[in-house]
């Protein structure tokens, strides 16, 4: 199993806002590209997201469903990789003083890639995290702290 973490220099509502918004996920996943709605309201529970899967060259459509939402704290994801199978990926957000700790584990779920699991796996998915949970972190610093409630108000103003 990889489990990786980030401490992000924001709330952990200003986490979550980038997490729950599904058209910000290939902003933020490794290997993804142009994230949209597929089914439901993100993050809800069983809504999902399509999106491109890129590697060099080569591309394929992948999706990703809810479930588990626990707002704005815990958000567990399964990734549909094709014919690879699907893999588990739970995102924990933590208070951590003033800031967030972001904890990552995700593991392989079903189809060949949940059979041929092994450390080397591991240790290339942690590659992974180390760069997505960067991103995250780069999304989420580099809007003014507590961008969501102004976001929050400026909808509430609209109605």
């Amino acid at each position: 199993m990889a489990v990786r973490h980030r401490l992000i220099e924001r709330s952990v509502e200003d986490v979550w806002a980038v997490l729950a918004d599904g058209t910000r996920y290939g902003d933020w996943v490794v290997g993804t590209a142009g994230s949209r709605p597929r089914e439901g309201d993100w993050p809800q529970v069983g809504s999902s997201i399509a999106y491109e899967v890129r590697l060099g060259p080569w591309s394929a459509s992948g999706s990703t469903v809810v479930r588990r939402c626990e707002p704005p704290g815990v958000l567990e994801l399964e990734a549909d990789g094709g014919w690879l199978g699907t893999a588990r990926i739970a995102v924990e957000v933590r208070p951590w003083g003033d800031n967030a700790l972001v904890i990552v584990d995700e593991h392989p779920l079903r189809g060949p890639a949940g059979t041929l699991h092994n450390t080397t796996a591991d240790a290339l998915i942690q590659l992974r995290h180390r760069s997505m949970l960067a991103r995250l972190a780069h999304l989420v610093e580099s809007n003014p702290k507590h961008a969501h409630e102004s976001a929050r108000s400026r909808s509430s103003a609209s109605r």
